[in-house]
């Protein structure tokens, strides 16, 4: 299903504001400082490209060495469901081997995208291999996907914002809105 770019809003209905959104990244922060202490450095994916605010946010709170990635998949075809099959549109660029990673991803929704990235991954045998998700959305799951690190669950809307996108649009907003109510 599609919607007509015709009938969009500029400003959709708010769901999470810039301040809750901030504190709450700022807290995932502080648990990912504290559980990975003890370790020499993180490497952190970002699956774009919705999750490129949420990870540049993130990153910027993490008061020890981290090395960066992109990878980009698709699963939504500029649709609001996804479509179920996932494509690898862009690989990492450095090898994860014995490295302790992170996969920062905008939403988990189905689940797919992000099992599909967590297999990808375990198959490259890093040391350990944990997911941040700024939205999750636990009504929507076909499969059971681990992620450690959730900064808000969420009911069954489609969410803009904050680097979530409708057919590339919306993607500036501070804040995360709903469209279509």
């Amino acid at each position: 299903m599609a919607l007509d770019p015709e009938s969009l809003p500029d400003h959709p209905t708010p769901l999470l504001t810039q301040e809750a959104i901030a504190g709450r990244v700022a807290d995932l922060a502080a648990q990912i400082r504290a559980d990975y202490a003890s370790t020499r450095g993180l490497h952190m994916v970002c699956v774009l490209k919705g999750a490129f605010v949420f990870f540049s946010d993130l990153v910027r709170q993490l008061d020890r060495h981290v090395t960066l990635d992109f990878i980009v998949v698709s699963s939504y075809h500029k649709a609001i469901r996804s479509s179920g099959e996932v494509r690898l549109i862009k690989d990492l660029d450095t090898g994860i081997e014995g490295r302790d990673v992170m996969i920062v991803e905008d939403i988990v929704d189905t689940g797919l995208t992000l099992t599909y990235l967590q297999e990808m991954f375990r198959a490259r045998r890093p040391k350990t291999l944990r997911t941040a998700c700024l939205l999750s959305k636990p009504s929507r799951r076909q499969v059971d996907v681990p992620v450690e690190y959730v900064g808000f669950t969420i009911e069954d809307r489609f969410v803009i914002g904050y680097g979530l996108d409708y057919a590339e649009r919306y993607r500036n907003l501070p804040y995360i809105g709903v469209l279509g109510e």
